[in-house]
């Protein structure tokens, strides 16, 4: 069906067109994206395999934060101090192992695994597409400028993400070489200690790969409890872990001044004062917007991104605004799946339901050991909307493989109502990132705990958990009297 929308496309062709306009030629193209992140490669990738002529500008490095500074070499680290970590505990399972360890240069080799991962990309997305660097700014509504080149697009897709948010703190910005995740890769060293201001996922994954890598780790900030926007209890058990391993943490912390003291770095708070080597900051994100030039076109937006409505349409029929830049779950993941949405929307000559964004749930993880995941609702939010909801608990420690693996520590916790139906579900442990796909899909598809609770799950994998959590329902229901008189009845 897409397709056939394609071909019909007023004026529609395959190859980029020149237009006159005075001196200048006006380059033409079918759709054209701007930034190529998650979300702009989503839609550039899917746009050139329809048969479309594509302009892609990127005005630094093709995969945007994700790939090159974000989600990626994150991992990647984390990877490597896990590997690092699981060695020292060698002794836990009966190994007896003379090992010579360090960290002598991680970075290095996250940095060659991202450009290896970059070429590969590159040469597949981008066979099929112009790619232009540079920055791109609206001339109009119509038409937009790269350098010393005017292009216009039948569809355009703004894609530019978002870049790190360094608070307003009394003498932060004057502090040389301030750490956040867009040059943290970068650095030659692994730094004897670092403070972290921020107690997201970021700062929370990078807290424990440094730790792990040898760095002396204090983590700093406002609110009551790591990763924030997620399940408290689900905080305390990554908190008792962070601990466990050294790394200081100071929740409810309001940093009044950082200065630079016999180049030692000291981060003062109310209650008392961090000093370090380096500091990290990872208080949030800002969309990139100040260049586009969005006003020229009519373009609405606020401080928080560009408004767009249920399909990532802005006010301006013609542009849609994808990923983290709209505002709307700034997650690498979301941004793809908006950037598909958007693009099926703009070929599409029907408003069709499924591409609206609303309707699809979206989990998020965070890749500390243990891990944290998050689907739907925590118990605080449902609480908050007045909802009658019943808890499911599951402990790791319940279950011989977690045990038999040396992670007993987290949980399951799932929100329903009395007929079973699943609202959220918090997952803190061993695999949790892995774990919370199966309630994301009962939740986006309508499926109950009944659903989990008869599906055969591979005994003994760590999901089995998720079963088990289901037949503890189960348990519950057949508490029911009526239930017990009916079992009496008819056996």
């Amino acid at each position: 069906m897409i397709q056939a929308c394609i071909d019909t496309m007023p004026g529609y062709n395959r190859e980029h067109t020149y237009r006159r306009r005075g001196r200048h030629d006006v380059k033409q193209f079918d759709i054209a994206v701007i930034g190529m992140g998650p979300a702009g490669m989503a839609v550039s990738a899917m746009g050139a395999a329809m048969g479309l002529s594509v302009l892609a500008i990127e005005k630094d490095k093709v995969g945007g934060e994700c790939l090159n500074c974000g989600c990626i070499p994150s991992k990647a680290l984390l990877k490597a101090a896990g590997a690092l970590h699981g060695a020292r505990e060698l002794a836990a399972y009966g190994i007896d192992a003379t090992l010579a360890l360090n960290a002598s240069d991680p970075m290095r080799v996250v940095r060659e695994k991202i450009r290896g991962i970059n070429d590969k990309k590159l040469m597949k997305v981008f066979e099929k597409v112009t790619l232009v660097k540079g920055t791109a700014e609206f001339v109009d509504a119509q038409k937009i400028r790269a350098g010393d080149e005017t292009y216009t697009a039948k569809k355009i897709f703004v894609a530019t993400g978002t870049e790190p948010f360094v608070p307003p703190i009394p003498g932060l910005r004057e502090i040389p070489d301030i750490l956040t995740n867009a040059n943290m890769f970068e650095i030659e060293r692994m730094p004897e200690s670092l403070t972290i201001i921020g107690g997201g996922a970021i700062g929370s994954e990078m807290a424990q790969a440094f730790s792990r890598l040898g760095t002396k780790v204090a983590v700093a900030h406002m609110d009551p409890h790591l990763v924030p926007v997620g399940d408290e209890e689900a905080a305390r058990v990554l908190e008792s872990v962070f601990r466990r391993e050294g790394i200081d943490v100071y929740n409810g912390a309001r940093i009044t001044d950082v200065s630079l003291r016999d180049g030692r770095i000291v981060t003062a708070m109310e209650n008392g004062s961090l000093e370090s080597e380096r500091i990290l900051v990872a208080t949030g994100r800002k969309p990139v917007l100040e260049s586009l030039a969005l006003d020229r076109a009519g373009i609405a937006y606020t401080r928080k991104g560009i408004t767009v409505d249920s399909h990532m349409q802005t006010n301006v029929p013609n542009v849609y605004a994808v990923g983290d830049c709209n505002g709307h779950s700034l997650l690498s993941h979301a941004a793809m799946h908006q950037g598909m949405l958007a693009l099926m929307h703009a070929l599409s000559p029907f408003s069709l339901p499924f591409l609206r964004r609303e309707r699809y749930v979206v989990p998020w993880s965070v890749f500390t050991e243990p891990e944290i995941a998050q689907v739907g609702l925590t118990e605080k939010e449902a609480r908050a909307k007045g909802m009658k909801v019943q808890t499911m608990r599951k402990d790791y420690r319940s279950y011989g493989r977690t045990v038999a693996d040396g992670h007993p520590e987290g949980f399951i916790k799932v929100l329903t109502d009395r007929r079973g139906r699943i609202h959220g579900a918090t997952i803190v442990g061993e695999a949790a990132s892995e774990l919370v796909h199966e309630w994301t899909f009962a939740m986006q598809y309508g499926k109950g705990m009944r659903h989990v609770l008869m599906m055969q799950h591979s005994f003994p994998s760590v999901s089995m958990i998720n079963k088990m959590l289901a037949e503890d329902w189960m348990m519950t229901k057949m508490e029911s009297s009526l239930l017990r008189k009916l079992a009496r009845m008819f056996l």
